[in-house]
């Protein structure tokens, strides 16, 4: 029986790799798979070498960097002595899976890479550490096969999972009837990221820029997609200045959001993504401290920072970072998306390009299938 042994280190890596082994069951039930990950891949009846939980804090807390170093030891050891796998299938987390290829490359077992860091972003010299150690990545964005086709490296495109994964977009009537907006208004939602010092640095300034859009057009509703990691606790003192503007708190209702609001406030992430593939208009705007700024600066490898902007290689999206994060420049560019119906259904149809780029067979299926037919 063939041994699969599958890497991740956080919620989604853990969600992605529960669904490329749910196609491998189908595809070949007698694969044998342990894992390092978390509920969903225990729900699909993996054996869980440790749970990944732990592994997901952020920061250079030196006990986190002591767990890591200690348990790439005890994985390599495991896989070297024990468990001895035909394939390891590292899936996203690049810091500790990289780190950790370079040890169990020596072993003799094959290494996939499904999701792999995103290199094309920044630290482009990681890309020597996956040619010396993997044999194989499996790549969501087709921008990325061509990257690693020019370094050398064997790669696949699969699609993007999300395609799979996001639900159709919401009936707008009944969304804003559950929820008491007003079919009259146009709908802006206001998304500050997920980790508390974006929500400290951004909301503030797209909630300013609310207030300027409010003076110039009075026919808009405003929402706020408050995510599960940000606390009630600091959200509601940020918004105690701002309730004339009437703002709905929503939460874990990300997906409606997008598809039915007629633009989008965003800091940068995922979210743009998510929002293209329901063709809806958008800005990306996004503030740091200006020390990691300058950091992000010299690492960076491209230009662009959305998705939308990066998989097309055009400027379909704006961009307002750092000194172009401002209450009047947001505004003004929500304002255009509103009121110029030529603009609106420019970026709109821009944005279908996205989501056709990004469209194959389902990716976890075509990731399955790789994975099955070599390990």
């Amino acid at each position: 029986m063939k041994k699969l042994f599958i890497i991740t280190g956080e919620y989604s890596g853990d969600k992605h790799a529960a669904d490329v082994v749910k196609q491998i069951k189908k595809i070949n039930p007698d694969i044998e798979i342990e894992a390092v990950g978390g509920v969903n891949l225990a729900s699909e009846g993996v054996k869980l070498f440790c749970d990944h939980s732990k592994m997901s804090a952020m920061g250079f807390n030196l006990n986190i960097i002591l767990n890591h170093i200690n348990l790439g030891k005890r994985i390599a050891k495991y896989l070297k002595d024990e468990f001895k796998p035909d394939m390891v299938l590292m899936v996203d987390y690049g810091g500790f899976n990289l780190n950790l290829s370079k040890v169990i490359s020596k072993y003799g077992f094959k290494i996939y890479y499904y999701i792999p860091p995103q290199i094309w972003a920044s630290r482009k010299w990681r890309l020597d550490t996956v040619k010396k150690n993997i044999d194989k990545v499996i790549t969501i964005f087709p921008f990325e096969k061509k990257m690693y086709e020019q370094a050398g490296v064997d790669v696949e495109f699969v699609g993007h999972p999300l395609l799979d994964e996001m639900p159709e977009k919401t009936d707008r009537n009944s969304f804003y009837k559950e929820f008491g907006f007003d079919n009259n208004k146009k709908l802006v939602s206001i998304f500050p990221g997920s980790r508390v010092f974006e929500v400290k640095n951004l909301l503030k300034i797209f909630l300013d820029s609310a207030c300027i859009i409010q003076k110039n057009n009075p026919n808009v509703q405003y929402a706020i997609a408050q995510a599960p990691s940000i606390k009630d606790g600091l959200l509601l003192p940020l918004l105690s200045k701002y309730k004339h503007l009437n703002i709905k708190i929503l939460k874990n209702k990300n997906y409606e959001l997008l598809s039915v609001s007629d633009a989008l406030i965003l800091a940068s992430g995922t979210v743009a993504l998510e929002a293209a593939i329901y063709n809806t208009p958008m800005i990306i705007s996004y503030k740091g401290p200006w020390v990691l700024y300058f950091i992000y600066l010299i690492v960076r490898c491209i230009k662009k920072v959305s998705l939308p902007n990066i998989i097309t290689d055009k400027d379909i999206v704006p961009e307002l970072l750092q000194s172009k994060a401002k209450p009047q420049i947001i505004a003004c560019e929500i304002l255009k998306i509103l009121e110029n119906d030529e603009y609106r259904q420019k970026m709109s149809n821009s944005l279908k390009n996205v989501k056709q780029e990004l469209k194959t067979a389902s990716a976890a299926f075509k990731a399955a299938e790789i994975i099955v037919n070599n390990i």
